[in-house]
């Protein structure tokens, strides 16, 4: 990627590991919370990694940056987190230059996600790149890229049926639910974890269930009592979660917590109690199925829920990968610009020192010299000379390299190697 004039790395990386290859466990290892996420911009900004970019689901942990070697990606985010270098070479992908700003292109819009069309990964991308600004670590390629996956996510969702119907991670465990519990709208239902997968789930049950008997915790309660206000829900305190967990014949865990805050100790079943775990890392401890009467389903056994839904939502690949290609291709468009940014730069920089040149010696020869009008005037006149420049060089029938060193040549300009 040199030549594009966008860092000082020659390439530019994608490395991760998703569903497709990791467990909810190991996948667990890798997960970022927003301040692991901080940290890791910090750290590779000292480290000389120029432009980054981390997301974080219960799907995937990716990084996308430029660095000297992928390794330097792969150590931040193991530094960072419980897993091993060694942990994650067994599960992972990287990806290089433009095959992985295809692959940001096929996550972005839903073509990768565990449940075809599921575009919840848009927002993380969003997210991610809000918190490279923050860190200075988004440099004009990071920002161009986000931006192009943001506009194909957003054409595909309006353009196609990828995402019709309501199936979501939090649509599937509400379908599970109704299929698996009968009398779903006399149960008593806990939802601990008012996050966005929670908040989905928690509109999903009340749509599908006819159920008024749902009771809300969340660490934070203020977040908890948002959403039970918009329902007329029951919101509990932190502190209620092992007295509301026994009342419970259904828990719904969707927490962010790094380590299980559901185990064992907290239940005591004298009746059946179905958990369903959407937290990754997992948030509910292996032990509780140890319980007789306890049932606990995580979110990889939700996400292999199938219908006609989905059926119908793959024919419409093509089109969506249409839709990809078509964006995309403007991307690398404006990207081949970039190669001869530095030529255009530098010619910009010589006319201006024409102009004021001459503008120098005209305001000491001419009494009445209005020099206002005068840079009004010259300004212009660069302004469509550098644009028709840059526009020959974007033609097709133009062999760049020839021209740009015409150019150089004419104008003995200086570029800047940076």
């Amino acid at each position: 990627m040199r030549s594009y004039h966008i860092s000082r790395h020659n390439s530019f990386y994608a490395i991760g590991l998703s569903y497709k290859k990791a467990d909810a466990e190991v996948r667990g290892k890798f997960s970022l919370d927003v301040p692991a996420i901080d940290r890791i911009m910090v750290q590779a900004k000292e480290q000389g990694v120029d432009g980054l970019l981390a997301i974080s689901t219960c799907n995937r942990t990716e990084l996308y940056g430029f660095a000297q070697h992928p390794f330097q990606l792969i150590k931040a985010l193991c530094d960072e987190t419980p897993g091993s270098v060694e942990e994650f070479q067994e599960v992972a992908y990287v990806f290089k230059n433009h095959d992985a700003i295809s692959h940001m292109f096929k996550v972005g819009t839903g073509l990768d996600s565990q449940i075809l069309g599921d575009f919840e990964i848009i927002s993380q991308i969003k997210q991610g790149f809000y918190r490279a600004k923050k860190h200075e670590m988004a440099n004009p390629f990071i920002e161009r890229l986000c931006n192009a996956v943001i506009q194909a996510s957003k054409r595909i969702k309006n353009e196609t049926e990828l995402s019709s119907g309501a199936t979501s991670v939090a649509f599937a465990s509400v379908k599970y639910i109704l299929n698996h519990v009968s009398d779903i709208e006399n149960k008593n239902i806990l939802l601990f974890g008012t996050g966005k997968i929670g908040r989905n789930t928690c509109e999903n049950l009340i749509k599908h269930s006819n159920n008024s008997h749902i009771t809300l915790i969340n660490r934070t309660r203020a977040k908890a009592e948002d959403i039970a206000g918009k329902f007329h829900l029951t919101v509990k305190d932190y502190g209620d979660l092992q007295t509301e967990i026994r009342k419970a014949d259904i828990l719904v865990v969707a927490t962010g917590a790094q380590l299980p805050t559901v185990s064992k100790a907290l239940i005591y079943p004298k009746k059946p109690l179905l958990i369903l775990d959407l937290s990754v890392p997992k948030n509910v401890s292996d032990d509780v199925q140890e319980l007789d009467n306890v049932t606990l389903v995580h979110l990889d056994q939700l996400s292999r829920i199938t219908d006609d839904t989905l059926v119908k939502r793959k024919a419409f690949i093509p089109k969506a990968e249409g839709i990809i290609e078509e964006v995309k291709k403007d991307f690398i468009k404006w990207l081949e610009t970039r190669k001869f940014a530095p030529v255009i730069n530098a010619l910009k920089e010589k006319l201006n020192t024409m102009k004021a040149e001459e503008i120098d010696f005209h305001s000491k020869k001419i009494s009445d010299f209005n020099q206002d009008q005068a840079e009004i005037l010259s300004e212009r006149i660069i302004q469509k000379i550098t644009k028709q420049f840059a526009n020959h060089l974007k033609s097709a029938e133009v062999d760049t390299a020839d021209s740009l060193e015409l150019i150089q040549k004419v104008f003995q300009l200086e570029i800047d190697s940076k």
